[in-house]
């Protein structure tokens, strides 16, 4: 027997100094950071959500614009506004994005574009500390959340390291670490850049929207580098975290 999803409720107050819309925006992001919406979850429409909450529908539709603007809903033409994965990862701890997403409860899957072998390019033979020539193992894919796409991946890595790359199924880390060769630190680059065609159509995100550019290094306990990684976040689901302390 399917349970019923207790109603929304809100009391707009009058004496605060924020619009209406803001206070609806502000209670249906807190929903679904509580987690009364889940991912992927469709929202009631803008009539509903006004008919429900005894508002007019301009400003419902405000108050979901704003969500938009904020990348915690996301409109699906001719189907409606659901619920965006937001994945908040923090850059202090070396995790692999099934690790991060399992721990908040969404399901990872990878869609494979390449699993196979090929020679080094300049970049990745300097990254790995390669010889002209040597052959790496390469991992070409697209990352997903709910079945919802997050990232486009490509990870390279040294022969002797992944001998056997159709053998990775979701989780690139849990494999090596199955193997014993997992990397046990990482050095990270992250910059924005525009989607241009095919990194658009691979994110399914208009041609020029930002993402993110994450470029990461694995090595292991003995220094040897062994994992290169660059990944294409979209910007509209991925956030990094940072804590930061100011010396007494």
């Amino acid at each position: 027997m399917s349970s019923v999803k207790p109603p929304l409720e809100f009391k707009p107050d009058a004496k605060a100094a924020s619009p209406l819309y803001m206070q609806l925006a502000h209670k249906l992001a807190q929903a679904i950071r509580d987690g009364h919406y889940h991912a992927d979850e469709a929202l009631p429409s803008e009539r509903v959500l006004a008919d429900s909450l005894q508002l007019s529908r301009v400003t419902a539709r405000k108050a979901i614009d704003r969500l938009v603007e904020q990348g915690l809903i996301v409109r699906k033409r001719g189907s409606g506004n659901y619920i965006a994965p937001k994945l908040e990862q923090p850059l202090s701890r070396l995790t692999s994005f099934s690790e991060e997403l399992h721990q908040r409860g969404f399901t990872p899957s990878s869609r494979w574009l390449m699993r196979g072998f090929a020679v080094a390019a300049p970049d990745e033979q300097l990254s790995l500390g390669l010889a002209t020539g040597q052959r790496v193992a390469r991992l070409e894919r697209l990352r997903l959340a709910d079945q919802v796409v997050m990232a486009y991946e490509v990870s390279v890595l040294p022969e002797e390291q992944l001998p056997e790359p159709k053998a990775v199924t979701v989780s690139l880390y849990e494999h090596l670490a199955a193997q014993g060769r997992a990397p046990v630190r990482a050095l990270q680059h992250i910059r924005a850049i525009n989607a241009d065609t095919r990194l658009a159509g691979l994110l399914q995100v208009p041609v020029g929207q930002a993402v993110l550019f994450i470029t990461r290094v694995g090595y292991l306990e003995s220094g040897q580098a062994v994992e290169l990684t660059h990944s294409y976040c979209r910007s509209d689901y991925y956030d990094f975290v940072a804590e930061m302390r100011r010396d007494a």
